[in-house]
């Protein structure tokens, strides 16, 4: 490995502390290069640090060049420190590169440096004193500690920006400063000048804008529209006034979707859900959400697109479900199935096929391959020492068992993988194992299994990687979960249980187990195709033809990138393997994890409660999509984004663009007639568009909503700019001006429109409605911003799409999400005896009674005030029922006051 460093560059100094301490752990050779030398030869900036691994692949950001060496000197990753990183890069790095700019190149002091970093530093000492840790993330020195202390160092090293009164942050500065490896880093990058070093580096850098009371906006700055050729500005305006005529022809709808030679098919799967949970946000979001998204964004390119998914159904987890609720495993997938079928259809996912895993071509395609496997020599026979229950009398499956992580100490580690640590378990390696059925302690006995032989099938693997990672849109974490298995040696994996519900085993002498379900659950995707199509296979066996999208959250990476590629390339039946594996890290809620059984966190069926459209879930968890490292939900977050994101800038730009053209224009599109400026703009949209595209071509599918909302930040900064209501009070060229910007303005809305449309398909629906929108228009998006609504067609009504969420509705919703309501007092807020089903039942019936009373007194027209009172007494049932019910009480609805 290469690490490029440079005197001065403010990021050398926490890489060459990580470096410092993974010393041994691998051959590293330390460059140091000028400030202007472009090491890595596909950026067009200079940029270091730069960690060049001996694969020749390239590391370019900090926190990921750090996390590599810490990976090397046997750091464990934990969610603590991730939410370190990611507030380190969107909090601190901002007002810290402010306040050493001021510092160093502006040459201020005192409150002027320490003003914009202050909240900062009271934050990491408050953290640390509440925690009364040493470090970061508990008692030993993490990640994080070295990231945080290399950004701080060069100014903190002042003791006069380190105030006396944040004593935590004091110790821990001081602790970390006195380590060799820091103090090492220190004088390679400050060469004994302290934060003076940094000034050539600074003053190569854009000064800072002001953040006190900063709006937060993406607007271009003057020079930077500045900057577009006279050529992209024609080029742009040629394809504006191409307009319609310039869109492609739609693609004909098949039925079923099959490839078609010469087209660009794409296949999608997301992750099998497992059918006996609740999906939760985070599983939404990590899997069958981003999917969603894509397919699409796929269906707009006119890309033959199909999108597949269903539940995974056999296997331990279901029996265990199965035992708790006193029904059949084959009950307990029929009901869980329609629970995530309606979850599924609530958001708006649009799936091409959903189904599942219990049906005879699961059977029969897991058997053919593991026949074909078997007669080429990649299956093993072993005994396995596994752990059984007496009491139950019975080899308990991996899940059938719980116990102490003998790698973290996780007290609630199953058989198979710990939650907390992600470490793969062998069941027998669990201290303190318990039934989970009967909670006794089971003891090891031997049981006859089969093995997947990885060793034998790994330079296939291999080979296949090599052809398949370069070029291709596999995620970092993917990447280096993959290079790490491959890393450690490959080992026989069992592919059988002992087990009555799964995939029958087809060997003599093993008619009594079944196939493990992470052998068979990837031959999912295949199996739920063929009950889409009989002709499943060509999608499945031509990979000449097919680009395969996988969409799953990080743990299932090992199964899909090394187990099911190994069983296909050892069944040589020319099985389609992944060309694309995109893995999200994990979505945590609040301040912790997820968890039914303690009523934390929202799961997809409470969602539906909330009173909250599914658009906005959508919109906010995949802004807050755990892309690069873990995310966590948060109300008072959601409430933010919905209400400045959505309210104010997408949602007041599309209503004032389309209200304009009702009010001013009698609805229909003005003439337009462009200025200069018109064209940058025209222009600067659609570079924008342009990288929305190339972001989603990459699958970056955070990144390319914020291409939307700059979009309608451009389109609120010029109406504002331009103040059509009042041009259009004026004479006939202001009038004119009012028509051009309100013509441009609205034509941005329906692109925004079609932008829309992967991330929240009902609200881009709607806008279309409004601006009736031509029929092509909504269903391709172009690789230029075209001129779909020309001058003299007929917009419908304009209404606006978003509501705001009141601060007093989101908090409800935390405490009601926050577990609290498991922990309540049997008293409602009202003095009500907490209330059982027979109850419960009884209200029902009462709101339904008083309800028809209601309607009988309308449909009579009735005196006003006896339908009134009948009206008080439902509207007092009602608030009765919820509070039986623990639902937070709706604020009743009316006329506004004028």
């Amino acid at each position: 490995m290469r690490l490029f460093v440079s005197e001065g560059a403010p990021g050398s100094l926490p890489v060459l502390a990580a470096a410092g301490r993974a010393q041994g752990r691998a051959e590293l050779l330390i460059s140091t290069v000028g400030p202007e030398e472009c090491v890595v030869p596909f950026l067009t900036r200079p940029k270091v640090p730069v960690l060049q691994l001996d694969s020749g692949n390239y590391l370019f950001s900090t926190s990921a060049i750090c996390r590599y060496f810490f990976l090397l000197s046997g750091w464990e990753q934990d969610d603590l420190t991730n939410q370190w990183l990611e507030w380190e890069a969107t909090e601190l790095q901002p007002v810290l590169s402010a306040a050493l700019y001021y510092l160093v190149v502006q040459g201020k002091k005192g409150e002027d440096v320490l003003g914009p970093v202050r909240r900062a530093l009271t934050h990491i000492d408050h953290s640390l004193s509440r925690r009364s840790c040493p470090f970061l993330a508990g008692e030993t020195e993490s990640l994080a500690d070295i990231v945080l202390w290399g950004a701080l160092y060069p100014l903190l090293q002042d003791p006069s920006y380190l105030p006396e009164e944040l004593g935590a942050l004091h110790s821990w500065f001081q602790t970390l400063s006195s380590q060799e490896p820091c103090q090492r880093a220190a004088e390679t990058v400050l060469k004994q000048q302290g934060v003076l070093a940094l000034r050539p580096y600074l003053q190569k850098q854009p000064q800072p804008s002001s953040l006190e009371g900063r709006l937060v906006s993406n607007e271009p700055e003057e020079e930077e529209l500045a900057t577009l050729s006279e050529e992209e500005i024609a080029v742009a305006v040629a394809a504006w006034e191409k307009g319609l005529e310039s869109l492609p022809p739609l693609r004909p709808q098949q039925n079923p979707v099959l490839p078609v030679a010469g087209e660009r098919n794409v296949l999608i799967t997301s992750a099998l859900p497992y059918v006996n949970n609740v999906p939760h946000l985070g599983n939404i979001i990590g899997c069958v959400l981003s999917a969603d998204v894509f397919a699409r964004y796929s269906r707009l390119r006119q890309w033959n697109t199909l999108y597949l998914c269903g539940t995974d159904e056999y296997g331990t987890a279901t029996e265990t479900k199965a035992m708790e609720e006193g029904l059949t495993p084959q009950e307990i997938c029929d009901k869980y199935h329609v629970i995530h079928a309606d979850i599924y259809r609530w958001f708006n996912i649009s799936f091409d096929f959903f189904g599942r895993t219990t049906t005879p071509q699961q059977t029969k395609i897991t058997q053919d391959i593991f026949q074909r496997l078997l007669a080429r020599g990649f299956v093993l026979q072993d005994t396995v020492e596994q752990l059984r229950c007496e009491h139950c009398a019975r080899f308990l499956a991996d899940r059938f068992v719980e116990g102490v992580c003998p790698f973290c100490g996780y007290e609630e580690a199953r058989g198979d993988q710990c939650d907390k640590c992600g470490k793969l378990i062998n069941a027998i390696e669990l201290k303190k194992p318990q039934c989970k059925v009967c909670r006794s302690c089971p003891v090891v006995k031997s049981s006859q299994h089969l093995f997947l032989d990885l060793p034998k099938l790994g330079t296939r693997v291999e080979e296949w990687l090599e052809k398949t990672l370069p070029g291709s849109d596999w995620t970092p974490n993917a990447r280096f979960i993959i290079r790490s298995w491959l890393r450690d040696g490959l080992k026989p994996r069992c592919i059988t249980r002992d087990l009555k519900w799964g995939t029958p085993v087809p060997l003599e002498g093993f008619e009594d187990k079944v196939f493990y379900v992470w052998f068979d659950a990837t031959i999912g995707y295949l199996s739920i195709t063929a009950n889409y199509t009989d002709q499943w296979e060509k999608w499945w066996k031509n990979p000449e033809q097919v680009n395969l999208y996988q969409f799953m959250a990080k743990d299932n990476v090992p199964f899909h990138g090394i187990v099911f590629p190994s069983s296909a390339l050892g069944a040589e039946d020319n099985y389609t393997l992944v060309s694309h594996l995109i893995a999200t890290e994990y979505l945590n809620y609040e301040d912790g994890k997820f968890s039914k059984s303690r009523g934390v966190g929202v799961f997809g069926d409470m969602a539906q409660d909330t009173g909250i459209p599914a658009d906005i879930w959508r919109f906010y968890l995949l802004y807050i999509r755990p892309e690069g490292q873990d995310s966590a939900f948060s109300w008072t977050d959601m409430l933010f984004k919905n209400n400045s994101e959505l309210l104010n800038n997408l949602g007041n730009f599309i209503n004032r663009a389309g209200m304009f053209v009702s009010k001013f224009f009698g609805g229909f599109v003005p003439e337009m007639v462009l200025t200069f400026d018109d064209q940058r703009l025209l222009t600067h949209v659609t570079l924008e568009l342009q990288h929305y595209h190339q972001l989603l071509e990459k699958v970056r599918i955070r990144d390319a909503l914020r291409s939307i909302l700059t979009i309608s930040r451009h389109g609120n900064q010029y109406i504002q700019v331009n103040e059509p209501w009042k041009r259009i009070k004026g004479g006939e060229a202001d009038r004119q001006r009012a028509g051009t910007v309100t013509g441009l303005a609205v034509n941005i809305a329906a692109l925004l429109s079609v932008m829309l449309h992967p991330y929240m398909p009902t609200v881009s629906a709607t806008i279309q409605a409004q601006l009736q929108l031509p029929s092509p228009a909504c269903s391709i998006l172009p690789t230029n911003f075209l001129c779909t609504l020309p001058a003299g067609h007929q917009i419908g009504m304009v209404s606006p799409l978003f509501q705001k969420l009141e601060n007093d509705q989101v908090e409800s919703l935390k405490q009601r999400f926050s577990g609290g309501q498991a922990k309540a007092s049997p008293k409602t807020a009202a003095g009500l005896t907490t209330a059982g089903p027979q109850q419960i039942q009884a209200l029902t019936e009462e709101v339904t009674k008083q309800g028809n009373i209601v309607r009988e007194l309308k449909a009579q027209k009735a005196d006003k005030n006896q339908i009134a009172a009948e009206v008080a007494k439902l509207l007092d049932l009602k608030k009765q029922l919820a509070l039986a019910e623990g639902k937070p009480l709706e604020t009743p609805k009316g006329k506004k006051k004028k």
